[in-house]
């Protein structure tokens, strides 16, 4: 089962990807305006017939072809998503600083999930040229620096990062993902504890230091710095709860904590997620099954990839290698660059 923390640039969605630098305004045609409503949505398929629509009707290339690009980055397809930024930079010139600005952060976003981190480091030099650098771009590099084995740099860039940024939770939490990835969680750590002296403002800051808390490992500290949003029904901070009942294998609250945000929030992945770990923590298998598959017959982008992996767990749990192995060979189609799928499929061709 996968750990899955709830507020990273580069594992969860945030609208599409969770980058501080957002979507933006709806720019372009009608059908290009469309096309960015479906983003919001998380209709990735939907919004990419907008933005092509718009191409083929002759709107505005540039917010169009972007608009491709974001659908593909929420559709994991981010080879295609590279080529559709490198085409809508070839429609701007220099008078469109901002927007360069933003598409090249995007096309470094998607190169760093095809785990090309010398393009990313490229596209990265790229944006810290111009003025006014942004910690999304610091980071991004460093990112790439440790994976690829350069500690230094990606300390000082990590480092540049935060004096851009250093009341941003957020970014905390993913330098800490970026070091645990690499099996540096001690270093990571420290950027854990730094973020901790951050004073609180209101509920979303209250969850952050609550998913500190949780990587930290320290559950009693997380809980008590989600009552504030847990009183307001921040579903971020509800779902938080759900992860660390799951975390201390107390798996009938957090069942009954899950079933709560269903009746709170509405379906979800994310819900049907959380139900089928419970599941298959409990030995129920054909339970998480039927809960991964409610899931997955909401139709949506969001936590499709988490539910498709357990989906996998599931079926192993069963012994029922075959239909594993099926399963995890779409997996690895769907997202090649998963390093646990392809572990998973992998194994999965042996038995």
């Amino acid at each position: 089962m996968k750990k899955r923390g709830c507020l990273t640039a580069l594992l969860a969605a945030v609208l599409v990807f969770g980058m501080t630098g957002c979507v933006g305004k709806p720019q372009g045609g009608a059908m290009t305006k469309q096309g960015m409503e479906a983003i919001e949505k998380l209709d990735y398929a939907g919004a990419l017939a907008d933005f092509e629509q718009a191409v083929t009707d002759g709107e505005d290339a540039v917010p169009a072809l972007r608009g491709i690009g974001l659908a593909y980055m929420g559709m994991a397809r981010y080879g295609e998503a590279v080529e559709a930024f490198d085409q809508a930079l070839d429609y701007t010139d220099e008078k469109m600083p901002e927007t360069i600005r933003d598409i090249l952060l995007y096309k470094a976003s998607a190169q760093y999930r095809l785990k090309d981190y010398e393009a990313t480091a490229e596209t990265c030099d790229e944006l810290l040229r111009e003025k006014n650098p942004t910690q999304d771009a610091y980071f991004l590099r460093g990112a790439s620096y440790l994976s690829m084995g350069y500690q230094d740099r990606a300390e000082e860039d990590f480092d540049q990062a935060t004096a851009l940024a250093p009341q941003d939770y957020t970014l905390y939490l993913n330098i800490y993902e970026c070091y645990e990835g690499q099996n540096l969680s001690a270093v990571g750590d420290e950027y854990l504890q730094t973020a901790l002296n951050i004073p609180p403002q209101d509920a979303e800051d209250y969850y952050c230091i609550g998913q500190i808390y949780y990587y930290l490992e320290q559950y009693d500290q997380a809980r008590n710095a989600l009552i504030s949003p847990m009183e307001e029904k921040y579903l971020p901070a509800l779902q938080l709860m759900g992860r660390i009942y799951l975390a201390e294998e107390d798996y009938p609250h957090a069942k009954a904590m899950y079933e709560a945000i269903r009746q709170e929030a509405g379906e979800s992945a994310d819900v049907y997620n959380g139900l089928a770990l419970c599941s298959l923590a409990a030995g129920e298998y054909d339970q998480a099954l039927a809960y991964i598959q409610q899931g997955l017959d909401l139709g949506q982008e969001a936590g499709k990839q988490e539910l498709l992996f357990n989906e996998i767990v599931a079926y192993e749990k069963k012994l029922d290698f075959t239909t594993a192995r099926v399963k995890a060979e779409n997996y690895v189609s769907l997202y090649p660059t998963d390093e646990a799928g392809q572990k998973e499929y992998t194994f999965l061709k042996t038995r």
